[in-house]
């Protein structure tokens, strides 16, 4: 690349590139007895200010610290990835992990927020997906960080057909924004 700047279509195109490789990169990644639960989402522009609004409107009417600071990052984000878990079998062990002793005795329901009770075997197929994802982003140096409140306002909002959801908001600027928030 020459010494000239990166323009807003370079930016944006290359965002795009990275997002395809992080979904990949979590799609890819191991899952318990092959059984691949992990649904994968990007999204762009007005969704990414949607989703930030929507991040503070929701923090301020629950009362519930730190949307603001969350959306605000969202905001001046360029794209999130979101990563969840739709309909997730349990792997059946019965290991009690998930609070029920016999992997039948789990009752799926309705949360305030994410749905579940999730099979903990399930949860880590999707962490797995959201580190491979994350790992993909910083190898090409694009900053982001794992939100769940970002996940929480998606699934709400219906940008992602998700029991449970985490975000990655991507940002690409001389100093992360994510940190020293």
């Amino acid at each position: 690349m020459s010494n000239q700047n990166l323009s807003e279509f370079d930016i944006e195109e290359a965002i795009k590139n990275v997002m395809d490789l992080m979904g990949i990169a979590a799609r890819t990644a191991p899952k318990s007895a092959g059984k691949d639960f992990v649904v994968i989402k990007a999204i762009y522009g007005v969704d990414v200010k949607k989703l930030a609004e929507e991040m503070v409107s929701y923090g301020e009417e629950m009362g519930k610290n730190n949307f603001d600071r969350d959306g605000n990052n969202v905001k001046n984000s360029l794209a999130v990835l979101l990563i969840g878990l739709k309909e997730a079998q349990s792997l059946g062990l019965n290991c009690g992990a998930c609070g029920y002793d016999q992997c039948t005795d789990r009752i799926s329901h309705m949360g305030s927020e994410f749905d579940g009770p999730q099979c903990a075997f399930r949860l880590l197929d999707m962490g797995i997906a959201i580190g491979s994802a994350v790992k993909t982003a910083g190898m090409m140096n694009v900053d982001n960080r794992i939100m769940y409140r970002a996940g929480i306002v998606a699934k709400k909002m219906g940008l992602i057909d998700a029991d449970f959801v985490m975000g990655i908001p991507l940002s690409v600027t001389g100093k992360s924004i994510y940190f020293d928030r």
